[in-house]
């Protein structure tokens, strides 16, 4: 495919991210009709060819005050369709926050598996591959998808942040993961910050458990006292989980405390939990929008990393190395 050949879109709530992308690509964001009639439903449609087009739709899915991400998830489904009937060559979503990624396995019985199910609705609609940023479970989001995926760990914006703020740093550095299961990823920002900066970084995570809602648990494993510790997790919801892994890290001693989250929802009161906790900072991308009750809150764009994911799927590769 040639370079003219390359289309972007996205739905009406998804425009500063893509017209962002697009910037980074050099190209114009395509345009489209979004038309919402009496009774609730609502017709979308491209305003530009696309017979024979790369066309990549930007769209996280989420809910807020206008939509719920039920609407946004149908309006982008049938869009994908639409684009297809138009004689799109092929389309990707891509789909910075994608919603019902944390239902990806039974803890319960007879519990739904929401995120494979998802799946299935993209692939039924045609969609051709499905890009994200920092999946839940990027295993579980790999799996559930029969067409192409890409996953995109914000990783290179949160080292580029830390770096930033801990390059002068003369206490002992830590990354910490607030639960078992964001290990691993804490684990991979903790060596690549560590080869940034020329200095040994140590790890530490806190217990957690999550039952019917309500959190439990608090053990953390792991040496801070005195240190700077840097809190990586994926999402930032209600704000819970931060707040028990920033009592454990007080309690044991940790000076200073910085907290990174790829996805920040900020749910309910989460803001001003988080603002009594005395933080350091607390920094997302803009993979979900934070608008002007951002004050305090470091967004980090990921644009850059987005339009080169399209970039290289566009020209044919190698896409798969930003997985890494």
């Amino acid at each position: 495919m040639t370079l003219s050949q390359l289309r972007i879109f996205s739905l009406d709530a998804g425009a500063p991210l893509a017209q962002a992308v697009a910037g980074q690509l050099g190209v114009q964001r395509c345009q489209h009709e979004e038309r919402a009639f009496s009774d609730g439903e609502h017709k979308l449609r491209p305003l530009e060819d696309v017979e024979g087009a790369d066309v990549y739709v930007v769209q996280s899915l989420y809910g807020s005050a206008d939509s719920s991400v039920d609407d946004k998830l149908v309006r982008l489904l049938f869009f994908i369709a639409t684009l297809r009937d138009g004689g799109a060559g092929r389309v990707t979503a891509v789909v910075p926050y994608l919603c019902y990624g944390r239902k990806d396995r039974r803890t319960k019985l007879r519990d739904p598996l929401s995120s494979r199910y998802l799946a299935c609705l993209f692939e039924a609609m045609g969609a051709d591959a499905v890009v994200t940023v920092d999946a839940h479970n990027q295993a579980a989001f790999e799996n559930a998808f029969r067409c192409r995926t890409l996953h995109l760990p914000a990783q290179p914006l949160f080292v580029d942040f830390a770096a930033g703020r801990l390059r002068h740093e003369k206490r002992p550095l830590v990354v910490a993961s607030p639960d078992v299961g964001g290990v691993k990823r804490a684990e991979a920002l903790r060596l690549a910050l560590g080869e940034r900066l020329g200095r040994e970084i140590g790890r530490a995570f806190v217990e957690k458990y999550r039952s019917g809602g309500q959190l439990s648990g608090g053990t953390l494993a792991g040496d801070v006292r005195g240190a700077a510790v840097l809190v990586i997790d994926d999402l930032i919801s209600g704000g819970g989980t931060i707040e028990r892994a920033t009592a454990a890290l007080r309690n044991a001693g940790a000076a200073r405390i910085l907290v990174a989250a790829s996805h920040g929802q900020f749910g309910g009161d989460a803001r001003k939990r988080l603002g009594a906790l005395s933080l350091d900072e607390i920094a997302v991308t803009d993979t979900l929008p934070q608008g002007l009750s951002a004050d305090g809150i470091v967004v980090l764009s990921c644009a850059p990393l987005l339009a080169e994911a399209i970039r290289r799927l566009h020209r044919g590769g190698p896409a798969c190395e930003l997985s890494l």
